[in-house]
């Protein structure tokens, strides 16, 4: 079985997402839209193999996009589009669809303002969500034509098109992944390469200047006076704010060396 997924600016799932596919499947592709950040960057690092689409998304284009691609032709092919509503989780429901043998199964999202199911709805103008395809049924898919409907597949095919049911959406707490702004600065602050550098050096200058500043002004101030404790409050910052840089220069460094042996450990691409 392969795996075709499909998406545009992912960079912070595209990673987890492929690793994820491949334990199911024997071949995961990733299909661009035309992204404008380093999610087929990131895919091609991992070895998946990218590719770039630049029609109208829909079944019966990309039935035809992989036919004429220069993939090898695979008994089952189960495509995905990745979107901001769609979740890993949902990854296993495709999975248990193409394993039931279907030559085409496609799983279509409808719109806010859509009427209610359609019986027989025109292929090229679905939302697709997943489409699970052998090669009799993609074949059959990229035939049809843009106002073609179910009923002009070959009767003899396994086909099943079904509307999608809506995610329940369940507030949660904001995790790494998507908090974007500060996983890309956690993320920086681990690939740095001298985190001992950046926060060290600054933390020591800072801790050591603090801590012999500060006892000659409890000293030197006799009299106990605003300008005397605003003083003294702002060596003791300066102490504390030493102390927790180099805190923080340890903790990075020791996680990065952690992050290289378990990207050493499963053979995962360097960066360099």
């Amino acid at each position: 079985m392969r795996i075709v997924l499909i998406g545009r600016d992912i960079e912070l799932r595209v990673v987890s997402l492929i690793v994820r596919a491949r334990e199911v499947s024997d071949e995961v592709v990733f299909v661009d839209l035309g992204s404008n950040d380093a999610t087929v960057e990131l895919a091609q690092e991992v070895g998946c193999q990218s590719l770039h689409f630049t029609e109208q998304l829909n079944a019966v284009e990309l039935a035809k996009f992989l036919i004429t691609s220069p993939l090898e032709p695979a008994k089952t092919t189960l495509a995905i589009q990745v979107t901001d509503a769609w979740k890993l989780q949902d990854i296993s429901l495709s999975i248990n669809r193409a394993r039931e043998l279907w030559d085409l199964h496609l799983s279509y999202e409808a719109q806010p303002d859509e009427e209610p199911q359609v019986e027989d709805p025109i292929l090229a103008d679905l939302t697709l969500r997943h489409i699970v395809m052998t090669q009799s049924g993609m074949k059959a898919i990229a035939a049809v034509g843009n106002e073609d409907t179910q009923e002009s597949l070959d009767e003899t095919l396994r086909v099943r098109i079904v509307r999608a049911a809506n995610n329940v959406k369940i507030t949660q707490r904001e995790s790494l992944a998507t908090a974007s702004k500060f996983a890309q600065l956690f993320y920086w602050m681990l690939e740095t390469k001298h985190p001992l550098l950046l926060f060290g050096i600054p933390g020591i200058v800072l801790f050591i200047l603090g801590y012999r500043l500060s006892g000659n002004i409890v000293g030197a101030l006799e009299e106990i006076n605003s300008t005397s404790i605003g003083v003294t409050l702002a060596t003791i910052a300066m102490t504390l704010i030493g102390l927790f840089s180099i805190m923080v220069a340890l903790i990075l460094y020791i996680m990065g060396k952690q992050v290289e042996q378990i990207q050493s450990q499963y053979d995962w691409p360097s960066r360099n």
